[in-house]
């Protein structure tokens, strides 16, 4: 029997976490190719429908990436991700996908290693949750 392979979506903000990622590319970080990158101009323009169809039609896991808390190129933009992603678990829940297939965290853009550590810490986590097809009716 073959290792499972999560398919993992990862929304990342233009500003910080994205260049965090190719930084850790640049860089020759190793961190697991499980993860499909999806570039907003910020973490705050993430809509929790989106996050929601993710898991629907194949995503095993979201990863949403944002600046650290007070460092928003828009302000608040981070501050309003982190009240949705909170609500979004709860409904998560409601609709039978286990809340913990979706993660919120920071990266900088200078914090090249901390996206090549929270890609592979999520990865785990992951793989140890098992196909999504297993929570999800279609």
């Amino acid at each position: 029997m073959s290792e499972f392979k999560p398919k993992i979506v990862t929304f990342t903000c233009n500003w910080c976490s994205y260049a965090g990622a190719d930084l850790a590319g640049v860089s020759r970080i190793q961190y697991p190719p499980n993860i499909r990158i999806i570039r907003l101009m910020c973490s705050g323009r993430l809509e929790p429908e989106i996050v929601v169809k993710s898991l629907l039609y194949g995503a095993d896991g979201v990863l949403v990436l944002g600046c650290h808390i007070g460092d928003c190129h828009y302000i608040a933009g981070n501050h309003r991700t982190k009240k949705r992603i909170a609500i979004l678990r709860k409904i998560l829940s409601y609709l039978g996908i286990d809340p913990r297939r979706v993660r919120l965290d920071w990266v900088s853009a200078a914090e090249g290693d901390r996206f090549a550590q929270i890609v592979t810490e999520f990865t785990k986590e992951i793989r140890k949750l098992g196909p999504i097809s297993k929570e999800v009716c279609s």
